[in-house]
């Protein structure tokens, strides 16, 4: 059995999930954009848990749809460059949302 990569990519406006086999093609794939807030000119951010529900859904779906579970060997992740979000060390909850890195 061809045994997969699992990448993803939570990039500026979606969340990406890709299955890479090791010849490169790809055997199943999933992508979701979520919302991006404007608090005021010139910021932009993005809700945290959002973030994270739209990863989990997109891999949920990428490996569902493709029947590809039990073939994944690894996991790659990728984010939007120095985007940055603070949690909470005693809950682990998110104490804002995160700064996006195309605030000016």
């Amino acid at each position: 059995m061809q045994r997969y990569i699992l990448a993803l990519d939570q990039g500026t406006t979606s969340s990406r999930a890709i299955l890479f086999g090791r010849d490169g093609s790809v055997g199943g794939h999933a992508q979701q954009p979520f919302r991006q807030y404007y608090p005021q000119p010139g910021w932009v951010e993005h809700d945290p848990n959002e973030i994270w529900e739209s990863e989990r859904a997109v891999a949920a779906q990428a490996l569902r749809e493709s029947g590809l579970g039990r073939a994944v060997a690894a996991i790659g992740i990728t984010n939007q460059r120095e985007t940055t979000i603070l949690w909470d060390r005693a809950t682990g909850e998110p104490i804002h949302n995160a700064i996006v890195w195309q605030c000016r």
